[in-house]
């Protein structure tokens, strides 16, 4: 069972998590809090002298307090004082708790020792701390009863463990829950290791098995019991993997997650495969938005995060559970800041279904660079996958013309739109999207000596011959999905 500190006043304002069935997630605590397991067999507590034989993980990586009977709530220090040191500062054997030099941790451990003397039972604390003039870290402090007499709970195993929150100055900020998993499959570490890096969380290892048949298995290899959790995947394909592929892997790694007792799941897919085809368009039409959102609800998906869908709305009304939909606007509109100050920008929508994606950047532009921004758009039809439509709105003449869109694939449709805005009198064309799938056609069909820049997020890692392009350019995006997990993280603690 897991209680949260806001629980009791007190508690709230030194810690932010309180466990009362400890799982630590470092393996020196694990070690620690295993062999006091073992050696409290049937007892109310384990003899202090059982912890401190040498050689053993206790001896080596806690320290031990035992009741001052001369003062009440009084501890004393009677082994393991440089262990206590990066928790509580300078202390020696046989010094009061009080004596500790870093006044904050002495408080924190005497809140716990009184807690652990009420109840009998071992806890695993979890807060964050600034240590002064250093990097802001978080603790996972353990702290268990043990008993001289084996009737009654008179002094105290405590041991911490720290980490240090990511370096950059954004991520050092933020208070990151240190009980949050991060996954990511191989074929996602690509995106996984930077929004891990962004978090200042290590990516928890993953087995991926493939046997003779085709079949996979894939299992957590940390134990994911209360754990909340963060699964990277995108599901395009990439190397030998399909989308079904991927799509089939994450499924079933959700239900093994949630099999296993992971409190909550949270699926970040950067790009989310099968989105395109929210409507029927046709008789008898599949509506695979709606299809992919009840598999992840049935798997039990407690919340989905990916960004710039193919019809917001669409995905919106796709999902029943938590979903956060994210942009790269932001990240587009600083890029374009650096636009030379007497240019003319318009943004051009390929298409009549991105008019409102592009409105929204064109906005998020107008902010960066402090003008007007124009706006402009193509009709098109696609049908058995034949392109046709004529019309163009807006103008481009001797413009910047930077034309938005979620996903170029075979770069058709914006090869397309970049031949229409030439033809019109742009002085420059950039295209961009989210999403670079690039098919086997798109460098091809994008060989168009008028496009100056190809833009893409690194929502998808971009393979060769597509990165080898001069035009290409990728802006990082982890630091969007860094934030809104840090956000989740927040309103579910609140909660």
């Amino acid at each position: 069972m897991s209680m949260m500190a806001k629980t009791d006043a007190a508690l709230a304002r030194l810690f932010q998590r309180l466990d009362s069935m400890p799982n630590p997630v470092d393996e020196r605590l694990s070690a620690v809090f295993q062999e006091w397991l073992d050696q409290r067999q049937q007892l109310i507590a384990p003899p202090p002298q059982a912890l401190v034989s040498p050689g053993s993980s206790a001896a080596e990586q806690a320290f031990i307090f035992r009741q001052d009977p001369s003062a009440p709530h009084g501890y004393l220090l009677t082994s393991g004082a440089r262990s206590a040191e990066a928790l509580i500062g300078a202390i020696s054997t046989g010094d009061r708790l009080e004596a500790a030099k870093n006044r904050r941790g002495a408080v924190r451990l005497r809140r716990l020792f009184d807690l652990v003397a009420r109840t009998g039972e071992p806890i695993l604390a979890l807060f964050g701390a600034r240590p002064p003039a250093a990097q802001p870290i978080y603790v996972e402090l353990l702290v268990a009863p043990l008993s001289a007499d084996g009737r009654t709970v008179d002094s105290f195993l405590a041991c911490a463990s720290t980490r240090l929150v990511a370096s950059t100055a954004k991520a050092a900020a933020r208070r990151m829950p240190p009980h949050l998993l991060l996954f990511a499959f191989k074929s996602s570490r690509y995106f996984g290791e930077r929004l891990a890096n962004e978090l200042g969380l290590p990516l928890s290892p993953i087995e991926e098995r493939i046997f003779e048949d085709g079949e996979e298995k894939c299992r957590p290899l940390v134990d994911v019991r209360g754990r909340d959790i963060c699964v990277i995947s995108g599901l395009e394909r990439s190397g030998g993997e399909s989308v079904h592929d991927r799509l089939c892997k994450l499924l079933f790694f959700i239900a093994t997650l949630k099999t296993n007792g992971a409190s909550r799941v949270t699926v970040v897919a950067p790009y989310l495969a099968y989105m395109r085809k929210d409507r029927q368009t046709k008789e008898q039409d599949p509506l695979t938005a709606a299809y992919i959102a009840r598999l992840f609800e049935t798997v039990g998906t407690d919340c989905l995060m990916t960004m710039d869908t193919h019809n917001l709305a669409a995905f919106q009304n796709a999902f029943r559970c938590l979903h956060m939909h994210l942009t790269a606007y932001e990240a587009f509109a600083l890029h374009f800041a650096k636009l030379p100050e007497p240019a003319e920008v318009t943004v051009v929508s390929p298409d009549l279904g991105g008019v409102k994606r592009a409105d929204m950047f064109r906005e998020a532009l107008e902010k960066r660079l402090h003008r007007p921004v124009g706006k402009a758009f193509l009709e098109k039809q696609r049908s058995q996958g034949v392109v046709s439509g004529d019309l163009f709105a807006g103008d481009v003449q001797g413009r910047t013309a930077i034309i938005l869109d979620d996903i170029i694939s075979s770069g058709t449709t914006m090869a397309r739109a970049a031949r229409a805005c030439a033809e019109r009198g742009a002085a420059h064309i950039h295209i961009c999207a989210t999403h670079g799938l690039f098919s086997a056609d798109a460098a091809a069909n994008l060989a168009n000596p008028s496009i100056d820049e190809i833009l893409v997020s690194d929502t998808i890692d971009i393979a060769e011959p597509h990165r080898g392009d001069k035009r290409l350019t990728i802006v990082p995006v982890a630091k969007v999905f860094a934030s809104a997990i840090a956000r989740s993280c927040e309103e579910t603690a609140a909660r």
